[in-house]
């Protein structure tokens, strides 16, 4: 088990010898919090401990910002970005249920939080009126959240000492 400051280094196989076999098992754990995770069929989302460490993968950069979606696969729309500007297209982690679903899907943005976003937005010219036929407006907001989110990390870091 990692300490609580440090992620745990990468999921891992481990090999148990089976009645006449060979066996693999993958032990995996959340990118975020740790946690021991499982495949276990009929679980994923129960309202149990299982259903909330139930391993899920979570693209770094969603497919939508490409114009894909997994949902519609095959099907591909007007894309924010050409390329990734992090170089992490398709790239994907894997999470339990928990920090996946319910941490990275809804992050909480309050009022004032909106406002400032949207005063950063209007300082770095990505605000529009009407929208045009390109989407480099939302390509420059996307890479800005990802910005603030960056550095609102690296300075809680260096709050924290670590």
């Amino acid at each position: 088990m990692p300490s609580d400051l440090e992620p745990k280094k990468e999921n891992s196989e481990i090999s148990s010898e089976g009645v006449g076999r060979r066996m693999r098992a993958m032990v995996e754990y959340c990118a975020i919090c740790s946690c021991k995770l499982h495949r276990t069929p009929g679980t994923y989302a129960h309202p149990t401990t299982e259903g909330r460490s139930h391993a899920t993968k979570h693209h770094f950069v969603a497919e939508r910002f490409f114009g894909r979606s997994s949902n519609r696969r095959g099907t591909k729309t007007f894309g924010a970005f050409e390329s990734c500007p992090w170089g992490f297209e398709g790239k994907s982690e894997i999470f339990c249920y928990e920090c996946h679903e319910e941490l990275l899907h809804n992050p909480v943005l309050l009022p004032g939080d909106i406002k400032l976003f949207a005063k950063l937005v209007r300082i770095r010219h990505l605000s529009e009126e009407s929208k045009g036929e390109d989407r480099n407006k939302i390509a420059g907001r996307i890479a800005l959240f990802h910005e603030v989110i960056k550095q609102g990390l690296n300075v809680l870091l260096q709050k924290e000492n670590a």
